[in-house]
């Protein structure tokens, strides 16, 4: 009974740590492709998020640049998930990054 526990508890642990690594590198991963597609780095937005996710432990999944968002950047990345429910896959994570909205001006 406490082995089943143990197990379980474990497995916990790797599939949240896994989604927490998870939705940090997709942070830092869209974060640096926006820098780039604003030209406020170099490279090309979605290579630049590939390479900061691959060293935070991620694979990029997918990036996208919205036509409609300038210097914004979407990206997906996974982790595998480690530990007794390694089965269950990967972990995902989701993140958008672009420039500081515009402040309306009310007043004047």
């Amino acid at each position: 009974m406490l082995l089943v526990l143990g197990l379980t508890v474990a497995g916990l642990v790797g599939i949240v740590s896994a989604n927490h690594r998870a939705a940090t590198a997709a942070d830092l991963a869209a974060l640096a492709g926006a820098d780039a597609a604003r030209g406020l780095s170099s490279g090309q937005p979605c290579t630049v998020a590939a390479a900061v996710a691959g060293r935070n432990g991620a694979s990029l999944a997918g990036c996208a640049l919205p036509s409609e968002l300038s210097g914004t950047v979407d990206v997906r990345v996974t982790i595998p998930i480690e530990g007794p429910f390694a089965f269950l896959g990967s972990a995902e994570g989701l993140s958008r990054a672009g420039p500081p909205a515009v402040p309306v001006n009310k007043g004047s």
